[in-house]
């Protein structure tokens, strides 16, 4: 049963999801890795959020970047959205679409390409109720420390 279900628009996101689910296992937080575009098929989306026993979520898209909003819309749960470059505007677009979500569906927004923040965010997050994996999270702050 995952804690984190990760949800890339593309499989040419693969790379960056990568970042996030090295982070979770390290810290060693299921997580369950899934494709499903929210413009090609968002039934699916719908359908994986519905069912997921995820306490965190995290979307992956670039462009207009509506993934995470959509998933946002489907749960109560957090939400962390991680813009991909690529396009005209370099994953700005991306950025802003989703940092600028409209009132009352909000979605975190970690930088341009940065799974692995994403992943981290997701550790935090889970780590306010989970006392073992707070000390692992401080464990390795400490380590960046040095």
């Amino acid at each position: 049963m995952e804690k984190v279900l990760i949800l890339a628009g593309s499989k040419s996101d693969d790379e960056i999801a990568k970042q996030a689910c090295d982070v979770l296992g390290a810290f060693g937080v299921p997580y369950r890795y899934e494709v499903a575009s929210a413009h090609r098929n968002p039934d699916k989306v719908e359908r994986l959020v519905r069912e997921s026993t995820a306490q965190v979520f995290i979307g992956i898209a670039g462009l207009s970047a509506a993934l995470p909003g959509v998933i946002a819309s489907r749960t109560a749960k957090p939400v962390i959205g991680v813009p991909v470059g690529g396009g005209s505007l370099n994953g700005m677009d991306a950025l802003f679409s989703i940092s600028q979500m409209p009132p009352n569906v909000p979605v975190a927004c970690v930088g341009v390409g940065m799974g692995k923040n994403a992943g981290l965010l997701a550790v935090q997050i889970l780590a306010l109720n989970d006392p073992a994996l707070a000390i692992k999270l401080n464990d390795f702050k400490e380590k960046l420390k040095q």
